[in-house]
């Protein structure tokens, strides 16, 4: 029997894919907004999805949701959202707005887990943020866990991601268990930023060149799926993507999918004044108007970013710039970018599918840390030898009122404005060709 994984704020599922390919049975996962719940159902149709905060949520719940009874639960992992900071003489854990850590702690123990994968910022571990995380540690500890010292913040373009993502990693076991270890690092070594990274493992035109131009398909002006019959030379790292080999699967399961099929790649309806600006700016550096990063061919890209929700704005966080094309790379190529593979799909949206990207564990990252915590629990990983059918694809197209009816929950998120984002974008496009111009006179 495989050993079981359950994920908290699971998103999409960068983790809970990850962990599955490290050999794990994802039976649960809790994910607040119902669009990435639908999202995480799509992908993972033999998992339970609970669309509800995990503050309102118990351990015992989470066990009747999954239908696992009182079989053990073998990992718990997810990164919860830290927010607020206290005052000197107070616990950063006490401020109302960081509920949600204890949250984690307190289901991790209920379920009785026997190891824990938190996952959070960088910035978490620096400056006053740092007391925190001693906090978090502490937690932990007076609930019955270790965490391993010390801990670490892997950069997914060390594990074979072309990308380079920092994300702080704690990992730790029930006290009397042994705790697992870090990762070795895979693929490459950094240099101080995006544009100086020199890998040893693959590159953004590894990542993206078999690809056909989305705006070479009328077909994607409408829609964000289009079946393709001529794909280019795929590297190794795009044959994996494409799972064109059975390696690529891992220890997780073999989906059910049609992968003549282009998804997620809906074309961006950018102004020509806008291309000429991307089409002059070099590889590896921001086009100065637009902020926009231009993706280097032969590093990796800079880190892949969420946005904001609609209670923040729905402002969507900028799409970085082909390398070889005059556009914004489209939602699939930034799945690419995150080592998700071409089975896996996003929200038709270009809005949510860069979110679900952007607030993603990449799945490679995620699997190695796995596989450092499947090695310690002495299991000896199997490829199983079930197909998985992927979920109904009206899931892939559901509005916030759509999903949470399908949920039976309250939508926790307004709706975007999508009226206010195209006004805002136009407003944008006509700053940026004024500057264009004064630039021009100068």
């Amino acid at each position: 029997m495989r050993p079981t994984g359950i994920d908290l704020f699971a998103g999409a599922g960068g983790l809970s894919l990850g962990f599955e390919q490290a050999g794990f049975d994802i039976v649960a996962a809790v994910e607040i907004d119902p669009i990435h719940a639908a999202i995480h159902k799509f992908n993972f149709p033999n998992c339970a999805v609970i669309a509800r905060s995990v503050s309102d949520l118990s351990a015992a719940e989470i066990r009747e949701f999954a239908g696992i009874g009182p079989r053990q639960v073998d990992v718990v992992f997810g990164g919860a959202p830290c927010q607020g900071f206290s005052l000197i003489g107070h616990r950063a854990l006490d401020d109302p707005r960081n509920s949600l850590v204890r949250d984690f702690v307190r289901i991790v123990s209920d379920l009785d887990a026997s190891y824990f994968v938190f996952e959070n910022v960088k910035g978490l571990t620096v400056g006053r943020h740092k007391r925190f995380l001693e906090e978090i540690i502490e937690e932990f500890e007076e609930n019955g866990y270790q965490v391993r010292d010390p801990w670490k913040v892997l950069n997914a373009a060390n594990y074979g991601v072309p990308q380079s993502r920092e994300r702080l990693i704690l990992m730790g076991a029930k006290k009397g268990l042994p705790l697992p270890a870090y990762p070795e690092v895979k693929t490459a070594k950094a240099g101080e930023g995006p544009s100086s990274f020199f890998p040893l493992g693959p590159t953004c035109e590894d990542a993206l060149d078999d690809i056909p131009d989305a705006e070479s398909f009328s077909a994607l002006l409408k829609s964000d799926e289009v079946e393709i019959e001529n794909w280019g030379n795929p590297s190794d790292y795009a044959r994996e993507m494409r799972c064109l080999d059975n390696d690529a699967w891992h220890h997780g399961y073999p989906r059910k999918w049609n992968p003549r099929l282009l998804t997620s790649s809906t074309r961006s309806d950018h102004t020509e004044i806008s291309r000429h600006r991307f089409s002059e700016t070099n590889e590896g550096q921001v086009e100065p108007i637009s902020r926009f990063f231009k993706l280097p061919a032969n590093g990796v890209s800079n880190t892949l970013r969420a946005g904001t929700d609609a209670s923040r704005g729905a402002f969507t966080s900028p799409r970085p710039i082909h390398y070889r094309l005059p556009r914004c790379i489209t939602v699939r190529e930034m799945a690419r970018l995150h080592g998700f593979p071409d089975w896996f799909r996003f929200h038709e949206t270009k809005w949510h599918g860069a979110r679900q990207i952007g607030n993603a564990v990449p799945p490679p990252l995620a699997r190695a840390v796995g596989e450092q915590v499947i090695r310690t629990l002495g299991v000896y990983p199997t490829r199983p030898d079930d197909v998985v059918s992927l979920g109904d694809p009206s899931l892939l197209r559901l509005g916030m009122k759509e999903a949470a009816e399908l949920f039976s929950v309250e939508a926790p998120i307004g709706k975007r404005d999508r009226k206010s984002g195209a006004r805002k974008r136009k407003q944008h496009e006509i700053q940026a060709a004024l500057e264009a111009l004064r630039i021009a006179n100068d």
